[in-house]
């Protein structure tokens, strides 16, 4: 999976935008392709136009209004759906996700002819937002390519015992993904427990999912976008920020 050269099928596009070479201010400085973060809607657009014009997109992509669930719609660019993904097999449209730290997948099949864009925060991956995008395709779970794109690290994704737990009892296999969190010294000294916390590797939990419905063909990238305030927005990190986009095509 990491430090292997990404097979793409021929018919297949990918694309990752960080947050450089765009037009927004300060907190959304630069590339941000977020309506709904509080940035201008005129320097949105033009973002948007921007990536459009440089990725030499054929079409205006499907954008979706991302509510952190499991709903994943054929894209249709001419409604803005509530979900957080999308399939096609056509070449009329673009499927495209937006994040900032939130995982984004994105799915062909061998042959190019079907495709998906995945939205995969911890809540809509741990409800099962994978398999419901799988299940859109119509060829076996063993023909599919996953590609799992720029996210928040293992090392910085913190959560509590309560979300752990969530995973568990689904899939006890995802223990290994979750690491204790050192308590802090100043918390060790004193009568304050805080040791109920975790880091979670979401490309990791992601993986055990793809694997177990069958995916075997998956490429991941190795970029944390927490420890990159250069290259991506950050959530976690920042609060108020702008966010990425992945996008998938047929051409």
């Amino acid at each position: 999976m990491r430090d292997k050269c990404w097979y793409i099928p021929r018919g297949v596009n990918i694309a990752f935008t960080t947050r450089r070479d765009g037009v927004s201010n300060y907190p959304y400085a630069s590339l941000n392709l977020g309506l709904h973060v509080g940035d201008t809607e005129k320097d949105v657009l033009t973002n948007r136009a921007l990536v459009q014009e440089r990725l030499n997109i054929p079409v205006s992509p499907a954008w979706l209004n991302q509510i952190h669930g499991t709903n994943v719609v054929k894209a249709d660019n001419g409604i803005v759906h509530n979900a957080d993904g999308s399939y096609t097999d056509s070449r009329e449209q673009v499927c495209v996700v937006m994040t900032a730290d939130c995982l984004p997948i994105l799915l062909c099949d061998q042959l190019g002819r079907q495709v998906a864009a995945v939205h995969a925060g911890w809540k809509g991956l741990c409800d099962g937002i994978i398999e419901v995008a799988l299940k859109k395709f119509k060829v076996k779970n063993d023909k599919l390519i996953a590609y799992l794109g720029p996210a928040i690290g293992p090392e910085q994704f913190e959560v509590g015992a309560e979300v752990r737990e969530l995973f568990l009892s689904r899939h006890a296999e995802a223990k290994v993904y979750f690491t204790k969190r050192p308590v802090p010294l100043s918390s060790q000294m004193s009568d304050c427990k805080n040791d109920d916390k975790y880091f979670a590797d979401l490309q990791g939990l992601a993986i055990l999912r793809l694997k177990l419905a069958g995916v075997t063909e998956i490429y991941q990238s190795d970029m944390c976008t927490f420890n990159h305030p250069d290259d991506y927005f950050s959530y976690r990190r920042d609060r108020i920020t702008g966010r990425m986009a992945s996008y998938i095509w047929l051409i």
